[in-house]
């Protein structure tokens, strides 16, 4: 084919410089006149032959152009075959639209998607595929998109899509568009899969975690239960019985015999023990469940809990509380929350952080509360939260989560731990401590 587009370029070619030459010689010709016949008659057969050698040429090359054309669209019709195996054969469905949102493409997996042919989708709108309540959003996100210049982009980054199969059924999906220009017309190509049996497995995966914490807060409640009822069995019943225990005791050492100082010795040690034991019953009761946080309130529970801890251990504790009042409307399983959660902390801080210096803040503005516990100790680390004994820092966050609110623990500023609570003062509905 190449060899036939030179030959005819070159019988052209050849053609129009003998015709030049021709021209040329036509031109002596006519001044010699009769004196030279024979040249005259030369000219005439050059003349013919090179209109011969011209069309022949022009034939040749003429004929090699229709061919080429004719590869030309055979090569087109060839790729674009390959273009729609390709997207007949791709996994997800694949749709194309102009200007005015009309299908121009739809390949054999829209058609497995949407449940419509190909051929009663071609030239249709778009918008039959949108549900109802989203199809002028969709034209309005469209016409933006075009107007962007912008290439490409996934659609529906933050809020899940939802398209429309030809029977009628809405069914989630993932999306990306992208834009090209054929002149001056614009065509967007839309690519989608259908996740419906994905958000069918994330909605049930959602469902039970919400039973599993549902089932950890009414866990914590039973507990919380437990606590109050123990720890005022120890407070009332155990703790009445070593007073009276200890009246019985001094009123035994009163009537010793003051010469027997062994007896005596034997009651002051009786004595200090009694001490001793109605300390500790009071220091676990507390533990458990401390009695003024029914009976004062959280502000005067958490004092206590902060003193307490400042008495016993040798990390220097500052503590910044609000005023009493601006936590008397707080509910109780927010409290219980905010207490327990300030108690496993200071726990913590006490058995690992190895901290000199801790601080406390709660801020009650507005209508959550914050609690901040941070520590300059060596720090928690990514492996220390995963671990599967770190029961109470999973307590803790299960309990914050149950109420609505919101667990922050890593490393602080300082370089030791940083535990950042956030509560609503009025849990969420059917939340419990």
């Amino acid at each position: 084919m190449k060899g036939a587009a030179v030959l005819g370029r070159s019988l052209v070619g050849v053609g129009i410089g003998a015709v030049a030459a021709l021209a040329a010689l036509n031109v002596y010709a006519f001044y010699l006149g009769d004196r030279a016949p024979w040249l005259l008659g030369g000219i005439v057969i050059a003349d013919m032959l090179v209109l011969f050698l011209g069309i022949a040429g022009a034939i040749r090359y003429v004929l090699y152009a229709e061919q080429r054309s004719a590869l030309a669209q055979a090569s087109a019709e060839e790729s674009q075959m390959r273009l729609a195996a390709i997207l007949d054969a791709a996994m997800d469905a694949v749709i194309t639209v102009d200007a005015g949102q009309n299908i121009v493409l739809f390949n054999r997996s829209a058609e497995s998607v949407f449940r419509c042919r190909r051929e009663d989708a071609l030239g249709t709108k778009l918008d039959r595929f949108i549900p109802a309540r989203f199809r002028e959003a969709h034209r309005g996100h469209i016409e933006h998109f075009g107007r962007t210049g912008i290439t490409n982009r996934r659609m529906g980054d933050v809020t899940l899509l939802w398209a429309l199969r030809a029977d009628g059924e809405e069914f989630p999906i993932e999306a990306s568009i992208s834009q090209t220009r054929e002149g001056e017309a614009p065509f967007y190509t839309v690519i989608l899969r259908d996740v419906t049996r994905r958000k069918q497995y994330e909605d049930a995966l959602k469902a039970q975690q919400a039973e599993l914490r549902e089932l950890s807060a009414r866990v914590l409640e039973a507990r919380e239960e437990e606590k109050t009822v123990l720890a005022r069995e120890l407070h009332d019943e155990l703790g009445q019985l070593l007073t009276a225990l200890k009246m019985d005791v001094a009123w035994m050492r009163e009537r010793l015999p003051a010469a027997d100082t062994g007896l005596a010795t034997k009651a002051a040690q009786m004595n200090a023990l009694l001490d001793r034991t109605v300390g500790s019953v009071r220091r676990i009761s507390a533990n458990l469940r401390p009695l003024m946080l029914d009976d004062l309130g959280l502000h005067d529970a958490l004092h206590w809990l902060t003193e307490d801890f400042a008495a016993r251990s040798e990390v220097e504790l500052s503590v910044d509380l609000p005023k009493d009042g601006a936590l008397e409307d707080v509910e109780r399983p927010v409290a219980n929350t905010i207490y327990r959660v300030l108690q496993e902390s200071l726990t913590n801080i006490a058995r690992h952080s190895q901290a000199k210096h801790a601080w406390v803040v709660l801020n009650a503005n507005g209508a959550n509360l914050q609690l901040e516990v941070e520590d300059d100790g060596v720090g928690i680390g990514d492996a220390d939260l995963a671990r599967p004994r770190s029961l109470g820092l999973k307590g803790m966050r299960e309990r914050v989560i149950y109420l609505g609110g919101a667990v922050e623990i890593g490393r602080a500023p300082r370089g030791g731990t940083r535990v950042l609570v956030r509560l609503p003062r009025v849990p969420v509905q059917g939340a419990a401590a």
